[in-house]
């Protein structure tokens, strides 16, 4: 634990939430954000810090089954939230169906936003708001790919949302 200047140690916050399925206690500084509490304390690395700022996506994880960029969300914010990242959605060694459609589909080149735009997919799907091309490149337009491989992302995440909604099988 940290001291404040005075020398008086620094109040930490217990919170208790569900983390990829399994229920967490964890005692979290004030101003620590969601990203690096998952990095850091949990190394759950798989969410990317990226720009800092919520501008590029790269750290988006799904609060309550919706997305959220994790490093403006503080830590104890998450108090009683469900959770879900990157390192989450599979099912032991079966990939999710967005996640297999990534693959099929090559949807990344240096991976580094791939997390990120996975996570964004499986909330776009959750949500039911796309189904045109148009409208996934709008709805997911709050995630950036420095390499452009935005075509090979809209391809794989046409194919995997009709599975996703329960709609179709891959």
């Amino acid at each position: 634990m940290s001291a404040t200047s005075s020398g008086e140690p620094l109040a930490l916050h217990r919170i208790t939430l569900t983390l990829n399925g399994q229920r967490r206690t964890l005692d979290v500084q004030p101003w620590t954000t969601l990203l690096d509490l998952l990095r850091e304390q949990l190394q759950l690395t798989g969410s990317k810090k990226g720009c800092d700022h919520g501008q590029c996506g790269a750290c988006t994880v799904l609060r309550n089954g919706q997305r959220i960029n994790s490093c403006l969300a503080l830590a104890v914010m998450q108090d009683g939230a469900e959770l879900t990242t990157i390192e989450g959605l599979a099912d032991g060694d079966t990939l999710h169906p967005m996640q297999a459609a990534f693959v099929r589909h090559d949807a990344f080149q240096c991976g580094y936003c791939t997390p990120g735009q996975i996570c964004s997919a499986v909330a776009l799907a959750n949500e039911g708001r796309a189904s045109t091309g148009a409208e996934i490149r709008e709805w997911m337009s709050g995630n950036l790919c420095r390499c452009g491989a935005y075509s090979n992302i809209q391809a794989a995440i046409e194919e995997a949302l009709p599975v996703c909604r329960g709609e179709g099988v891959a």
